[in-house]
C-alpha cells in the first residue's frame, strides 16, 4: 500500500502541475489512439500493403500479439492491481473507466512494442512513433488510469517485446530465404 500511496501522491502532483482545459481535451484523444491498439494495428495493416514495408508490418503485428499475450493475458490477471481512480474516488475521470486491471499499462506497452519494432527498421519513423508512444503513456498518467510504475513497466516490457519481435522476424525471414 505504501507504493500505491507514493504513486497516488505523484499522480496528484502531476494533476496539479499539468491539468488545464487544453490538455483535458488532448489527453483523451491521445489515449484513444492506444485503445485496443487500434492505431498500431491499422499502421501494421498499412505497412503490409506495400512490399518494401511488408516485413516491418509483420513485425509490428507480431510485437502487438506478443504484447497482448504478455500484458493482457498473463500479467494483468496475475498481478491484479486495481486502478488508481479506484483508490482516489475524488478524481473525475475524463474517459470511461477501464474495466481491466492496471499493471502493466496496455496502452503504453502496445505502443512501445509497435514503435520499437518500427524503430528497428526505420530509425527516423521509429523516433516519431516512440514519441507518440511516450505521449500515449503520459496520457494514461494524466487521466489517472495508471500508476507511474504501470506506465514504466509498459514502456520497458513494450520495448523488450518490440525488439524480440524484430529478432524473431529476422530469424523467420532468414530461414525463408
Amino acid at each position: 500500500m505504501a507504493l500505491n500511496q507514493w504513486e497516488l501522491t505523484l499522480l496528484d502532483r502531476l494533476a496539479d502541475a499539468f491539468h488545464c482545459g487544453f490538455l483535458d481535451a488532448v489527453m483523451p484523444a491521445l489515449t484513444f489512439l492506444g485503445d485496443g491498439g487500434w492505431f498500431w494495428i491499422l499502421l501494421a495493416c498499412l505497412l503490409l500493403l506495400r512490399k518494401p514495408t511488408r516485413r516491418m508490418g509483420l513485425t509490428v503485428g507480431l510485437a502487438l500479439l506478443l504484447s497482448l499475450l504478455v500484458g493482457n493475458i498473463i500479467l494483468k490477471p496475475l498481478v491484479a492491481r486495481i486502478r488508481p481512480f479506484d483508490l482516489n474516488e475524488a478524481i473525475q475521470l475524463l474517459i470511461p473507466p477501464p474495466g481491466d486491471f492496471s499493471f502493466p499499462s496496455g496502452h503504453t506497452q502496445a505502443s512501445f512494442a509497435a514503435a520499437t519494432a518500427i524503430y528497428c527498421y526505420h530509425k527516423r519513423a521509429g523516433r516519431w512513433c516512440l514519441a507518440l508512444a511516450a505521449l500515449i503513456g503520459f496520457s494514461r498518467l494524466y487521466l489517472y488510469a495508471h500508476y507511474p510504475s504501470d506506465v514504466l513497466a509498459g514502456l520497458v516490457i513494450g520495448v523488450a517485446l518490440g525488439a524480440a519481435a524484430y529478432r524473431l522476424s529476422q530469424l523467420i525471414f532468414l530461414k525463408s530465404l
